[in-house]
């Protein structure tokens, strides 16, 4: 779960990590208000979105007088921000952020993620910091330090410097920067985070470290065990397809592809999208109903896939362990009775009661295309989706 930067900036001080004074504005009349009220003379209007590259898409505005405070805000509320990281849709900005300007002398780029090859938190840092952090990555890695840290043992001191050492930081200011990076390890696991970034951490010309920015976004596996958290969900910047599967408790990611799929257990959803890719095709979601699949849930989980105009066919893959075949082909008879499917629809179906399930399938009526095994029904798939 993302959070906004206002909202990340909240837990940063509830952490004792420095950030400029800012406030919140749903409104160019609320902007103005908090311009008012943090005091002058530059302020920065931020557009509260869950994507990065705002500044290059217009998202962040430097203002030296209150009217230009309000004439970045309209400007930006009510519109879709479009970044690299949005793609073509944008997202909406319901929100803006007025925070007061900073005097900035360098900007480093700070983060804690995990390390999924070494099964620790890593301390990710550079001296490039900004907007291009990403083309740093990417071509010119050695300006990226990081260290991981050993869960018994928590981040440690040393680690800290010796990353503050290699980004050229000087006498006080190492000091700082290894009060900030304990703080954020201490957010990281308290909070149960995913991703910590500061991007920019800025030294000011008074020698100070302050996080100019601050992206947060929660474990969503976790975040029942932070009701706090949980209220900063912003359902309008996820994408409307995901948030219909939340609440069905399906587990949905949405691709680019035109075959879409539904299976259980994301093992086998990984390796049905998988072979599709082998035999030519290209997925058009990752959607994993459940070892518990129910009929219902079945019916829910044909309108949720079809509902994306791009789908030219579906394929059924059900390993029924735990669930019954034949549930699931009950479920897929009624979901394609009642939802109205007009794309091909290739079932494969294996485990318990797989043969009834097969009879009870044939025995429909409907037109759904049967598959001895995953191979067959990739490459059926596939076909039928080339209009073959």
């Amino acid at each position: 779960m993302n959070l906004h930067e206002y909202q990340a900036k909240e837990l940063f001080r509830n952490y004792g990590i420095p950030v400029p004074a800012g406030r919140v504005a749903a409104s160019a009349d609320e902007a103005v208000a908090a311009a008012a009220a943090l005091g002058g003379p530059v302020w920065v209007v931020k557009a509260q979105v869950h994507a990065g590259g705002r500044g290059k898409a217009g998202g962040v505005k430097l203002a030296r007088e209150r009217e230009a405070v309000r004439s970045a805000a309209a400007a930006m509320l009510g519109t879709r921000l479009r970044t690299k990281q949005t793609g073509p849709e944008g997202l909406p900005v319901e929100r803006v952020y007025v925070e007061s300007g900073s005097e900035i002398e360098r900007e480093i780029y700070l983060s804690l993620t995990l390390n999924r090859e070494k099964s620790r938190i890593a301390l990710i840092a550079s001296s490039a910091g900004g907007m291009d952090i990403e083309e740093v990555a990417e071509k010119t890695p050695e300006q990226i330090l990081s260290v991981t840290v050993h869960p018994s043992a928590g981040l440690q001191p040393y680690q800290a410097r010796q990353i503050a050492f290699g980004l050229g930081l000087e006498g006080p200011q190492i000091a700082q920067f290894q009060s900030i990076c304990a703080a954020l390890y201490k957010l990281y696991v308290e909070q149960d985070a995913s991703l910590l970034e500061v991007n920019p951490l800025i030294v000011t010309k008074a020698g100070k470290l302050v996080a100019l920015d601050a992206k947060i976004n929660v474990d969503a596996n976790a975040v029942f065990r932070h009701p706090d958290l949980a209220k900063f969900r912003d359902a309008n910047q996820e994408d409307p397809m995901e948030r219909r599967a939340s609440e069905h408790e399906l587990n949905y990611v949405s691709l680019d592809g035109d075959i879409a799929c539904m299976v259980n257990g994301a093992g086998l959803a990984m390796a049905t999208m998988d072979l599709i890719k082998l035999h030519g095709g290209q997925p058009a979601n990752f959607l994993d109903v459940g070892g518990g699949a129910t009929s219902e849930r079945v019916t829910a989980a044909f309108q949720l896939i079809l509902s994306n105009p791009k789908v030219r066919a579906v394929l059924v893959n059900i390993f029924g362990g735990i669930v019954r075949c034949d549930l699931i082909a009950d479920g897929v008879i009624n979901a394609v009775k009642n939802v109205g499917v007009k794309v091909p629809v290739v079932v494969r179906l294996e485990g318990t009661n797989a043969d009834k399930a097969r009879t009870t399938l044939a025995d429909s009526g409907l037109t759904i295309t049967p598959a001895t095994d995953l191979t067959d029904a990739a490459r059926k798939v596939v076909a039928l989706a080339a209009g073959k």
